[in-house]
């Protein structure tokens, strides 16, 4: 997996990832990544998907984890320009009921309140 982060809105954070993203490691630098945007308050987190070609239950779960913590703190995880194969997967677990998708990162910051 590759991870590249960028500040698309004040607050608002987008995690674009690429390649496989499977348990292990990958899980484990989501979550860190999210620990530290919480750190800091900054609690708006869009996952840009649009580069992933392969995700597995691990990664599913890590993506629910986010969104409670996210949540817990006041904040809020969009996913967003998931690939077929991720949006495929996220219909089947339902995720997508719980989760926001959206078609691109700037149609997920629609709506989330900016930093002062």
């Amino acid at each position: 997996m590759f991870l590249q982060k960028k500040q698309i809105k004040p607050g608002i954070w987008v995690l674009e990832l690429s390649g496989r993203v499977q348990m292990g490691p990958d899980c484990k630098r989501i979550d860190q990544e999210v620990e530290d945007h919480i750190k800091n308050q900054e609690n708006h987190i869009i996952l840009d998907m649009a580069a992933v070609d392969h995700i597995d239950s691990a990664v599913i779960g890590q993506i629910v984890k986010s969104f409670s913590r996210l949540a817990k703190s006041g904040g809020t995880l969009r996913l967003a320009a998931c690939s077929p194969m991720v949006q495929g997967v996220l219909t089947m677990t339902q995720v997508h009921r719980v989760i926001p998708m959206y078609p691109t990162a700037l149609d997920a910051c629609e709506g989330l309140p900016l930093a002062k």
